[in-house]
């Protein structure tokens, strides 16, 4: 964007610190302002199963596909 590189030159020959940093400021706002985003996530259901498990959790609460709570995930002793 020229108007944030032009803020951007103009504030890095600035002396003057209040005015440099209303400067910056504007910057970040701009920047702020046209940006865009994508967020990306995924939704990972976790599950507590293998060998070690005693009682997975998995089927605790009907209808709920994962295993919860987790704190009712139990190991075999060794």
């Amino acid at each position: 964007y020229p108007d944030i590189d032009g803020l951007f030159q103009e504030q890095a020959g600035d002396q003057d610190p209040k005015r440099r940093e209303a400067t910056l400021h504007r910057i970040q706002q701009l920047i702020h302002d046209k940006v865009m985003i994508a967020p990306i996530w995924l939704n990972a259901g976790l599950s507590g199963l293998g060998p070690r498990v005693e009682e997975s959790g998995i089927g605790i609460i009907a209808g709920y596909a994962f295993s919860a709570p987790y704190e009712d995930v139990k190991l075999k002793g060794k």
